[in-house]
């Protein structure tokens, strides 16, 4: 544990909770990577009586209809929360817009949730400022860009013939993104300027919620968009629209959805927090441990009560088997990752700075914040710390990582104002 995270208010009661708790948690974690299921005398053992055991018990957690939302639905229905006392009731929302207003009242405990708007709601922006906790990376990986057929029909399959369209003047392409500060939206426009398209001046850019996408391209409303999957595989299975872009082909093991709570809910709910999180690092651990698992969780959240989309176009890019729309198809490196040994959930504070850096680089907040400070109080790497180390899942060395992006442009977190100015087109 870092001496930042030993000074974190929340540490009370932690260093007792990891001797009462690794032995227990570690066996139960090895009993489900194995697929099965603990005994019922195990299940309260991941979690300590007493001063230890969860605040409230009963959480209600928020999440939108994309693959996405797996290891919560995983979690929450086959037992995984059970195990660390919680009893986890899924709650299927209608918009990003719906999740954010929903955990500030407290209608919602936690959510599934747009790793960008987490900083947008603490920095007050797209929304009332509300302080945020990420406690955790749901998955890296796994959106798309699509463009329209007619598009296709018109010479237009990559970014540089889009680019030259885009110069050709006319009526402005209209691109939808999810969410004003969330994964898509910079996605979007991240791709676009690598482009040469000025997202801001060079097209029409609208806020469309997940699941009317394909909707709404197919009657015309929309010539591209950025979302999670399944909608990307779902436009070609429909025939309407094509894969321009992977966002993994934008960033490889991108940050993408996390676990969010407000600060308060965390701050009077710190044991409920660290469950929660062993909880789903637990079903994310076992999504990913064999093809199997991976199939029969893409047949669960199939269902209407949760993506509501055929088993089919969820499975093939969950497996990584990816087509385009245009005739090719591959095995994606970089597909959907849940847990990679926890690679993918450690809340690095660079990846929570970088949408900071492009809030900055798109006019969303007019100066420098103090981009560190800030990530340092959203991402709880000391309750996560805390959880990984219970069912033994390694902890980077450092709250930062590297990364370089597909305008060769790497992102390490050392120096955030001098990033922001190095992009030729901005705000």
């Amino acid at each position: 544990m870092s001496d930042r995270d030993s000074n974190d208010p929340l540490n009370n009661s932690r260093r007792h909770f990891l001797k009462k708790s690794i032995a227990a948690a570690g066996t139960l974690g090895g009993i489900a990577a194995l697929g099965l299921s603990a005994p019922s005398f195990m299940r309260s053992a991941a979690w300590a009586a007493g001063s230890d055991a969860p605040e409230k018990a009963a959480l209600k957690v928020g999440f939108i209809p994309l693959t996405d939302c797996a290891s919560l639905i995983v979690a929450a229905t086959q037992g995984f929360g059970e195990k660390y006392g919680l009893s986890i009731t899924p709650s299927k929302e209608a918009s990003w817009a719906g999740v954010r207003d929903k955990l500030n009242t407290g209608e919602l405990d936690a959510a599934h949730v747009l790793y960008g708007m987490m900083y947008g709601a603490q920095l007050g922006v797209a929304g009332p400022q509300t302080d945020m906790a990420v406690l955790m990376g749901l998955n890296q990986n796994g959106q798309a860009i699509t463009l329209s057929k007619q598009l296709k029909e018109a010479g237009v399959t990559n970014g540089e013939q889009l680019a030259a369209h885009v110069k050709k003047g006319g009526a402005p392409l209209t691109f939808a993104q999810t969410f004003p500060t969330g994964t898509h939206a910079m996605w979007l426009y991240y791709w676009l300027a690598s482009q040469g398209i000025n997202p801001l001046s060079d097209v029409k850019t609208i806020t469309v919620p997940p699941p009317q996408m394909v909707a709404n391209m197919r009657v015309g409303n929309m010539d591209g968009f950025c979302v999670g999957e399944p909608w990307g595989a779902r436009a070609i299975f429909d025939k309407i629209g094509f894969t321009a872009t992977t966002t993994q082909q934008i960033w490889p093991d991108h940050p993408e959805k996390v676990l969010g709570a407000t600060r308060a809910f965390i701050e009077q709910n710190p044991n409920t927090a660290r469950a929660l999180i062993m909880a789903i690092l637990d079903a994310s651990r076992f999504i990913e441990a064999s093809a199997e698992n991976k199939k029969s969780t893409a047949k669960l959240i199939a269902g209407k009560a949760y993506v509501n989309a055929p088993v089919d176009v969820i499975e093939q890019r969950f497996l990584g088997n990816y087509e385009d729309g245009l005739g090719n198809s591959w095995q994606d490196k970089h597909a959907m990752a849940f847990c990679k040994g926890g690679t993918v959930n450690y809340p690095y504070h660079s990846d929570g700075m970088w949408f900071m850096t492009q809030f900055r680089r798109w006019g969303l907040i007019k100066e420098d914040p103090d981009y560190a400070a800030i990530a340092g109080k959203i991402n709880q790497t000391a309750l996560f710390s805390e959880a990984a180390s219970a069912l033994h899942l390694p902890l980077p060395s450092s709250v930062m990582r590297s990364s370089t992006l597909l305008d060769g442009k790497v992102w390490d977190g050392s120096n955030p104002a001098a990033y922001v100015q190095s992009f030729a087109i901005k705000a």
